[in-house]
């Protein structure tokens, strides 16, 4: 039987790095120990960078994703972009709250946070989950691979170095082992070693492993075989 390919699919591998991002961020919130300026700190730090990524990420959902669908339905792409609004709201809020917490570390104020950012991941989760069926019908019934891979090059373009090194974190850290060598394999030559080294260290030894076979790479010795 013959099967058919599956279509590119541009919303997948980044919300894939956007879930394990607002989850690992939402667990840390969770365990923030506020008698540790350095752990209140880190913790901080890392939903600030989460929130400067998600506004980010929406922004070239606005600008490239978005026209694409309008041009081939109108009205297709209005609720999420309605969503999008809220959603920079909400990232406004959970700022001021986290930066009340910041300057008056206190148990009552550092769980309204975390319930607060536990309603925005909840939210997103189904956010998302509409884009990757709805809009990829729409973006399936009006536009090749091709077209569909050159909507993405555009967004990867207006990326700079600082955020593309963050979003590559999360991406090696949440693709299988088939999308993580695929994402690598794909990289420009001299991006793909410093992208190695940054995924040596995140990923372990079987992890690693299998990366480095798909790559066609030699498995350090002492490494554990997949």
């Amino acid at each position: 039987m013959r099967t058919t390919p599956p279509r590119f699919d541009i919303y997948a591998p980044i919300h894939k790095a956007l879930r394990l991002f607002m989850t690992d961020t939402l667990q840390r919130l969770g365990r923030l120990d506020l008698d540790d300026p350095q752990d209140l700190a880190a913790g901080l730090g890392q939903l600030d960078t989460l929130l400067g990524a998600a506004s980010s990420h929406l922004q070239h959902e606005n600008d490239c994703i978005h026209p694409a669908l309008e041009l081939q339905q109108a009205g297709a792409s209005q609720r999420i972009a309605g969503e999008h609004r809220e959603h920079l709201d909400i990232i406004a809020t959970l700022r001021a709250h986290a930066a009340a917490l910041r300057a008056a570390p206190e148990a009552a104020t550092a769980h309204r946070l975390y319930r607060q950012l536990a309603a925005f991941v909840a939210e997103n989760f189904e956010h998302m989950d509409m884009e990757e069926t709805r809009h990829n019908q729409a973006l399936w019934a009006g536009y090749s691979d091709a077209e569909l891979q050159a909507i993405e090059h555009r967004i990867l373009a207006g990326i700079g170095p600082q955020e593309m090194s963050l979003w590559l974190r999360w991406l090696i850290l949440a693709l299988n082992p088939t999308e993580r060598a695929q994402l690598i394999a794909g990289l420009p030559p001299a991006a793909r070693e410093p992208v190695l080294d940054s995924a040596r260290a995140l990923l372990d030894d079987g992890a690693w492993g299998k990366l480095c076979r798909a790559l066609g790479r030699k498995v350090a010795p002492g490494l554990v075989e997949a």
